[in-house]
């Protein structure tokens, strides 16, 4: 495995992504362009699943439109994190603090003390 990064130290990295992205697309990325492309992602995401799970039919497994390995997993989630970094720079949010909070909130709704 290659060398480990903080969560904030890949937001960093993908808003730079961005920022190469935003000089070559052929017009400017909304945020209703990133909700579309975050649909899709999670629609290719599925159907990895589905594949990878074999609940699609066994002659699908041939199909070269349905080839698919944990990689291939890993590759959607990796994007549609990209498109979840994407929107919190549009809104401004701090993904990772909102993200602990949620967590916080959830352990107290599970009537446990947040652990950090």
């Amino acid at each position: 495995m290659g060398e480990e990064y903080t969560f904030q130290e890949l937001i960093d990295i993908t808003k730079k992504v961005i920022e190469e992205f935003d000089k070559v697309e052929q017009r400017p990325w909304t945020v209703e362009v990133t909700m579309m492309e975050l649909s899709k992602q999670v629609g290719d995401l599925a159907k990895h699943i589905m594949v990878f799970e074999k609940y699609y039919l066994k002659k699908r497994e041939e199909d070269p439109n349905y080839k698919t390995t944990k990689e291939d997993i890993g590759d959607e989630l990796a994007d549609i994190l990209y498109c979840l970094i994407r929107i919190a720079q549009h809104y401004k949010i701090n993904l990772e603090e909102t993200h602990l909070e949620a967590r916080r909130n959830e352990l107290k709704s599970l009537g446990k003390n947040p652990f950090f």
